[in-house]
């Protein structure tokens, strides 16, 4: 009986947590800790990193959203031409090519072939990697 009890209880728990409310739950963290706001999100958004680069360099945020655009822009570019891109301290962007493949369409299990193509894959930088 107490395992029926503990079972209701979290699963009570659990729908308070994830339901959206009046605000659709956009600033709660995962835990539901409506304190732990965006940080908890596990998603920085643009408009955080360009005021996190107005702070660090006392740009205005126009002049630091015109340098992370920038930046950001770049980074596609040379992805896009097949170029790897190295982020000093972060990790390395490169472009994989995958092979065709057999693959089974999900319901059916019907067989198709999935055409090579290419993905874009990165490389932890060992520094954070052991900062982690």
């Amino acid at each position: 009986m107490t395992k029926k009890t503990t079972k209701a209880a979290a699963s009570k728990k659990s729908e308070g947590t994830t339901s959206r409310g009046g605000n659709g739950g956009a600033t709660r963290g995962r835990s539901g800790n409506a304190e732990a706001g965006s940080e908890r999100t596990g998603k920085v958004a643009k408009t955080q990193l360009v005021e996190q680069v107005a702070e660090k360099t006392g740009l205005t945020k126009k002049q630091s959203e015109e340098a992370v655009s920038a930046m950001l822009d770049v980074v596609v570019d040379a992805i896009r031409s097949g170029q790897s891109v190295g982020l000093p301290g972060l990790g390395t962007l490169s472009v994989k090519a995958t092979a065709a493949r057999t693959g089974v369409r999900p319901g059916t299990s019907e067989k198709i072939q999935i055409p090579a193509g290419k993905k874009v894959a990165f490389k932890v930088a060992s520094t954070l990697k052991g900062n982690l």
